[in-house]
């Protein structure tokens, strides 16, 4: 299928994100301003003089007020330059991406966008109670729509989509062996930027079987009562942040160098029962607009919040869940909920850009609430 003329079409110059750790580890200590402050500056580094003009990051459960502009400021970039806190809940990432591609169509320049989460040093919160009662999460929906966590929505969608137990410990266990391969390699060293003496992912485990992940109980439901997400087929709870530089056309086409240009962009809403559904809408409508289908993708990076999750949205959309994450996903690299959407555009800028496989990718991202973000984008020179 051919795609639309996308010579005004925003461009991804430049992506980076930090290791990935788990909440309580490597990254216990480090905030998460202070995680996003070393990506922001080794990005900024790479614009021109003048050309830069705000900074976008996604944040979950953060200390509140604009971890945005905490982070730019923390970084060390100009006082002029202002930020915005975006909250998409686990898509916020993605979010900031696709509005910072829509801020440079209408301001030529460049911006910094992506995400970052702290869930080490995420606050505790209470309601205004007597006495005050501690919350972990704030709501995703309204009680009377249903507002399920995650991971229960998770496993009442994997029931209702007919994927089973064996299915699950078999896609994450590949998840693991392929983040953990690429890991061994070196193929995320281009990617990552060193945070307080952590240069490596925390996650992977290399040597994880399905066989091994069969012996865990299920996590949110009783096996007796269809449960069949666990620990080892969940994401983690995890620190990191991840961002991008992204520019108009007409400052691409000044500064040259490859990219990625943003084709499609689209963001949907489906029942807050069903949250993990929410990107499968909305990379209908983002390949629509790019004017391609799921057969002329080189790379798909889908958030792996869960495994019956994303072979749900798999199965929904027709697409072989061999051909997501190659390089493994956050099943096995985590979840840092406000950066994951970001993470998963900086791996199609290194797998399409910096290692030359392929030319189209996809990125999309279901969130708490019932939403979904999706991203489609096409390597240039």
């Amino acid at each position: 299928m051919s795609t639309p003329d996308a010579t005004d079409a925003p461009v991804v110059v430049a992506a980076l994100r930090t290791p990935v750790g788990t909440s309580g580890g490597a990254l216990a200590s480090v905030t998460a301003a202070d995680l996003a402050a070393p990506v922001l500056r080794e990005l900024a580094a790479t614009v021109p003089e003048g050309l830069l003009h705000d900074v976008l990051l996604g944040n979950c459960t953060g200390p509140g007020g604009n971890v945005a502009r905490v982070a730019a400021l923390t970084a060390g970039l100009p006082v002029r330059l202002p930020a915005l806190t975006v909250d998409r809940q686990c898509a916020s990432g993605l979010a900031a991406v696709e509005l910072g591609a829509a801020l440079v169509r209408s301001s030529p320049g460049a911006v910094l966008a992506g995400g970052v989460e702290s869930a080490s040093t995420a606050p505790w919160r209470f309601w205004p109670e007597d006495p005050p009662r501690r919350y972990e999460r704030a709501p995703f929906a309204p009680a009377a729509l249903g507002d399920p966590d995650m991971g229960q929505a998770a496993d009442l969608l994997a029931q209702r989509a007919g994927v089973s137990r064996a299915r699950q410990d078999e896609y994450a266990a590949r998840s693991h062996a392929r983040a953990a391969a690429a890991r061994d390699a070196g193929t995320f060293d281009g990617e990552v930027v060193p945070v307080a003496g952590v240069r490596r992912d925390q996650r992977p485990r290399a040597g994880l079987t399905a066989e091994r992940l069969s012996r865990l109980r299920p996590a949110f439901r009783p096996a007796g009562d269809g449960g069949t997400v666990t620990a080892g087929n969940a994401c983690g709870v995890n620190d990191g942040a991840a961002a991008v530089v992204v520019v108009d056309a007409g400052t691409h086409r000044r500064l040259g160098g490859p990219g990625l240009r943003v084709l499609g962009t689209a963001t949907s809403g489906v029942h807050p029962g069903l949250p993990g559904l929410g990107l499968v809408p909305a990379v209908r409508s983002a390949l629509q607009r790019a004017g391609l289908t799921l057969d002329d993708l080189d790379a798909v990076e889908l958030n792996e919040a869960f495994a019956g999750q994303v072979l749900a949205c798999c199965d929904d959309l027709g697409l072989d869940p061999a051909r997501v994450c190659p390089d493994g996903g956050a099943l096995a690299l985590g979840h840092p909920w406000g950066a994951s959407g970001a993470v998963l555009v900086v791996r199609l800028f290194s797998r399409l850009v910096r290692e030359g496989r392929g030319r189209y990718g996809l990125a999309a991202v279901a969130a708490g609430g019932g939403q979904g973000v999706a991203m489609v984008v096409e390597r240039c020179r």
